[in-house]
């Protein structure tokens, strides 16, 4: 009977932990035509490609440190904890190799910044998505 519960109790929690996650969407304006994979999307996040396949300059937006959705995001697409990817920034800074993305506060504040520049590229939580900006990934 103990088996039976612990079993059940596990199933249970397995559940409610599944809803805790959030759907994270990928997001451009919506004049861009690329077509991005997660690896190249990877590549944009971490410095090491500077424009969309179309040719146009990208320029990445975060959500700021502690964020869930960043904490998702990173650990999904970009295959690193919070502070590897502290630690990946750091180093670059420090040789003068590269700087992080802007930060933004809010899926809001993405949306607008995304809404008026056709270069941006960011990542919200997938409910916060508007008419305004194209879904380009999801996860």
């Amino acid at each position: 009977m103990k088996i039976y519960m612990i079993r059940f109790c596990s199933a249970l929690m397995l559940l409610f932990s599944v809803n805790l996650f959030a759907d994270v969407s990928v997001i451009v304006h919506p004049s861009n035509g690329s077509a991005l994979a997660s690896k190249d999307i990877a590549k944009i996040f971490l410095g090491k490609k500077k424009s969309f396949p179309s040719g146009g300059k990208v320029a990445p937006l975060n959500l700021k440190e502690g964020n869930s959705v960043r904490e998702q995001f990173n650990k999904t697409v970009l295959g690193k904890s919070d502070n590897q990817i502290k630690s990946y920034w750091s180093k670059l800074i420090f040789t003068g190799k590269g700087a992080p993305p802007q930060e933004a506060d809010s899926d809001a504040e993405i949306v607008g910044l995304v809404k008026a520049n056709p270069n941006m590229i960011g990542y919200i939580d997938s409910s916060s998505v508007t008419p305004d900006v194209k879904v380009i990934f999801s996860f």
